[in-house]
């Protein structure tokens, strides 16, 4: 009871800062992290993660922190709160032992076809519903245009994404593209530049959303929804990874719950089932797997990726994914419930639209020409049935301007 006691204390010195309401310092679990029985643990964790952290540098800064004066004590404490901002979230005993994902679940079957399936560039190619290339005058590489009925089905995976969502008590939130540094490293840490970012996901949106905020039990969980840009800076060059499978920009419907801790676990089997009746009636060929903690961002306690088949590319693709990250967010930004007890946070994407129109169109191409659409989807399209060639927008030809 005493060293807990100490171990708060000492704690109070750590959080003696000016509050205000865009800003408020993590509360970080001092009480595992600096416990030294704990650190052989701890090391192990950071190693079968991506080795970001070093538990060595935060128990030594927190021993030094313990024994200097506290007039002296800002740089360490500064120092300290960097370090401890930098270690990973615990792994799900689950997965620990994990090197390669493990295959949870298979969805379906693969599509037969009597000739060879072409890849989603070269169908929506010949049908004119896209535009990657010559792009510099507008928004350069590693971006697209969506034309005709190609952007009707943007729209219609929206609509009956949200749909089942709002069914399942979902509240849709319209969030802001441009999120304050501390609020996306309370999300997630590896983000450094200036102080204004454009979101890499509605994640962080709904997470700052409830910021500084307590809740009562009988409220949770808090299940809420949002449609968004999503921003990337990083693209690829490999292989598999091209055309429209990885670009700057795109647009995901996010899933993002607060729970009761006990629940947590629950809660990521429950995104995961609405993530497979989502997809199920879309016509895919899917594997569910239970990531390696290899493959955990830092917030991550268990993650599942679904991906599709993609006939075209003669290969699975990530489509979606869902996380729980119990506390690690919570305490960040100080999130809570009755006692004074953290959230645990999990999220979940219900449909990032780019990976899923070339899982869609490659599964449900015709050949004859034409792409079948699926028939969830034909009332959020008109009753329309099939995508075919976009005649309205003219093929793009380029001159050449004599100066």
């Amino acid at each position: 009871m005493l060293k807990r006691l100490a171990a708060k204390s000492i704690w109070n010195r750590l959080v003696q800062v000016r509050f205000c309401s865009s800003f408020c310092i993590p509360d970080f679990d001092t009480n595992y992290y600096c416990d030294n029985k704990n650190s052989e643990e701890i090391q192990h964790n950071i190693c079968i993660r991506k080795g970001v952290g070093d538990i060595n540098k935060v128990l030594e800064l927190y021993n030094l922190f313990k024994t200097t004066p506290e007039v002296d004590s800002q740089k360490i404490r500064e120092k300290l709160l960097k370090e401890l901002s930098s270690l990973p979230s615990r792994t799900h005993p689950k997965v620990k032992t994990n090197v390669n994902p493990s295959i949870k679940d298979l969805i379906d079957k693969k599509k037969d076809f009597s000739h060879k399936p072409l890849e989603f560039s070269e169908i929506t190619q010949r049908l004119n519903l896209i535009r990657t290339e010559k792009l510099g005058n507008t928004c350069g590489h590693k971006s697209y245009y969506f034309l005709g009925e190609l952007a009707e089905l943007e729209e219609a995976l929206i609509k009956y994404t949200v749909t089942k969502l709002l069914s399942e008590n979902f509240e849709l939130v319209s969030v802001p593209d441009i999120l304050p540094r501390n609020v996306l490293e309370s999300c997630d840490p590896h983000h450094h530049g200036s102080d204004l970012y454009l979101s890499g996901t509605a994640e962080m949106s709904l997470a700052g959303l409830l910021k500084n905020s307590i809740h009562k039990k009988q409220d949770l969980p808090l299940k809420l929804a949002a449609v968004s840009r999503c921003y990337r800076a990083e693209t690829s060059n490999v292989i598999e990874e091209r055309g429209i499978y990885r670009v700057h920009q795109f647009t995901k419907v996010e899933m993002f719950v607060a729970t009761p801790q006990e629940q947590s676990d629950d809660m990521l089997e429950y995104i995961l089932k609405i993530q497979e009746e989502l997809f199920r009636p879309l016509g895919l060929h899917m594997q569910v797997l239970d990531m390696p903690p290899h493959e955990l961002g830092a917030p991550a306690y268990r993650k599942y990726d679904i991906e599709a088949w993609m006939p075209g590319r003669n290969a699975f693709g990530e489509i979606s994914s869902c996380s729980n990250c119990t506390d690690y967010q919570s305490r960040r930004l100080n999130i809570k419930y009755d006692g004074g007890k953290y959230v645990h946070t999990l999220n979940g994407t219900a449909c990032a639209v780019p990976r899923m129109l070339i899982a869609l169109l490659e599964t449900h191409q015709n050949p004859k020409g034409k792409i079948m659409i699926p028939y969830v989807l034909q009332p959020f399209m008109n009753g329309k049935e099939f995508i075919t060639k976009n005649s309205l927008v003219p093929e793009l030809k380029l001159l050449k301007i004599k100066r």
